[in-house]
């Protein structure tokens, strides 16, 4: 068994009288922000008319959330360590309430933009959660809770965007934003009321520069990547921009080895089952944009083009709302393989699913029922890799170190996203088809993206096989020579 799930609720706290209530309202807070991420996908399209901007002025709705959220997981997640994993969590669910705030207030795009950037700070709650589930919970509810947690930011997702189009279509779209703003508040209230504050801190000063030199070198990163392909991928601001962010970070990594209280310990990140399991977050975070690319496209292209389905933007969030309760219910059989074998073969056996699910997509995509058992399918293999990424990390990083260690994960993952997003506008760029006038994506170029997702998932699996055999916990070695003091006593 790995530390993570042998580790009992740590010295200093006690199991909360709840648990059942605790890991619920935890799940519900990972859902809460999840939503976020598809919010605004059914009002896209009309954004530069609702904002009287350019589109190219809009995408920054979408880019302020992505890069406030990359800059917020890891930050976060070392102040919760330090001065309290609770405190952190409702101050990120207090963002998210402004952010919704601010954005059902906007209806120019500046506003927006800032709003959609407060929502991005509160990307860390997920992490934040699992950090408080070791630190709160009986040993023997770790697995299964930190996996529902972990998939909560896919059910969330999964069922937002048809609630999200269901309003769009039928109300103001501001009610969007009032809506998020009110789940937030139920979440704050839930939080406050219910899920105690554990008491494993690590104290100590924070590391300003560390954290701007992170920031800075993520931003750089992350606007080459995701706006590469409207300045062009040759053009002086994304090199520039590329090199900068290469420059910053090696300068930070260099600077973080120093560093006394480091914002990320490298040294612990570099251990082998930290180090795989991120390098395997970022293979999957990579593979799982396919789907969220190419499904609702697919769904929505005219029949005309011979392969898509002229579907609405409601349709397709119908069709992959089933993937959402998939990923929940294999959260459950993810907890009951990872206490039984380890979370290792878990997330080997999740990275397979998703490849298989990917590979069944290129040769099932002409029927609504297709694309419904492929998303689930998918979405099942999801379930696994989100249960037992936390589950790796915490068996291989002290509890004071939870919070960062899983916020620099759930990064991974986010960077792995942005990775894949860039590389598939390319592609379906470049493979079109003329459509009365119009390039349109080809089926040939979503089934070569499909076959990317595949390869990365099976990219994730070779990876994770790297992962170091689990070993006695520390914690159990420990209760283990206490016992036979004991009995020699």
């Amino acid at each position: 068994m790995s530390n993570a799930l042998a580790q009992p609720a740590a010295a200093g706290t006690s199991a909360p009288p709840r648990p059942n209530a605790v890991v619920a309202v935890l799940a519900l807070a990972g859902i809460v922000v999840s939503l976020m991420q598809t919010l605004v996908i059914p009002i896209v399209p009309e954004l530069p008319t609702l904002l009287n901007a350019s589109a190219s002025n809009t995408a920054w709705a979408i880019t302020a959330t992505l890069l406030a959220a990359a800059v917020a997981t890891p930050v976060v997640g070392r102040l919760g360590d330090m001065i309290g994993k609770r405190r952190m969590l409702l101050t990120s669910i207090l963002l998210l309430i402004s952010g919704s705030v601010v954005c059902a207030l906007a209806d120019s795009l500046v506003p927006m933009i800032i709003g959609r950037a407060l929502q991005g700070l509160a990307a860390a709650v997920v992490p934040l959660g699992i950090s408080i589930m070791r630190d709160a919970l009986p040993a023997d509810r770790l697995a299964g809770s930190t996996a529902l947690m972990s998939a909560s930011l896919g059910v969330g997702g999964a069922l937002g965007l048809p609630a999200a189009a269901f309003i769009a279509d039928n109300w103001d779209w501001h009610i969007l934003f009032w809506t998020s703003a009110a789940l937030g508040a139920v979440s704050f209230a839930l939080v406050l009321l219910i899920v105690p504050e554990s008491k494993v801190r690590t104290g100590g000063r924070f590391d300003l520069v560390g954290s701007l030199g992170l920031t800075a070198g993520l931003v750089s990163l992350l606007l080459a990547v995701s706006k590469g392909g409207d300045w062009g991928w040759t053009s002086g601001t994304t090199l520039g921009l590329g090199a900068t962010a290469v420059l910053i970070l090696l300068a930070w990594g260099l600077y973080e080895l120093k560093a006394k209280q480091p914002l990320v310990d490298l040294r612990t990140t570099a251990k082998p089952q930290v180090l795989f399991t991120n390098l395997a977050s970022i293979a999957l975070g990579f593979s799982m944009f396919a789907m969220s690319l190419v499904l609702p496209q697919l769904l929505q292209l005219p029949e005309e083009t011979g392969y898509g389905l002229g579907k609405s933007m409601l349709t397709v969030g119908l069709v992959l709302a089933p993937q959402g309760l998939v990923m929940m219910a294999m959260s459950a059989v993810s907890a009951g393989i990872t206490k039984a074998k380890g979370p290792k073969v878990t997330l080997m056996i999740g990275a397979l699913i998703v490849a298989a699910g990917y590979g069944l997509n290129i040769v099932l995509m002409s029927e609504v029922w297709h694309l419904v058992l492929v998303s689930c399918i998918i979405g099942g293999g999801v379930g696994f890799t989100y249960g037992a990424l936390p589950a790796l990390i915490m068996g291989a990083v002290d509890p004071s170190q939870t919070g960062a260690a899983n916020s620099l994960n759930t990064l991974m993952r986010s960077l792995g996203t942005s990775f894949a997003s860039a590389l598939a506008g390319v592609i379906l760029a470049q493979m079109t088809t003329d459509f009365g006038g119009h390039a349109l994506p080809s089926e040939s170029g979503f089934k070569v993206v499909m076959a990317i997702g595949a390869g990365a998932a099976l990219l994730a699996f070779g990876i994770a096989s790297l992962v170091p055999k689990k070993r006695p916990a520390p914690a159990q070695a420990t209760a283990e020579t206490a016992e036979v003091t004991a009995v020699k006593a």
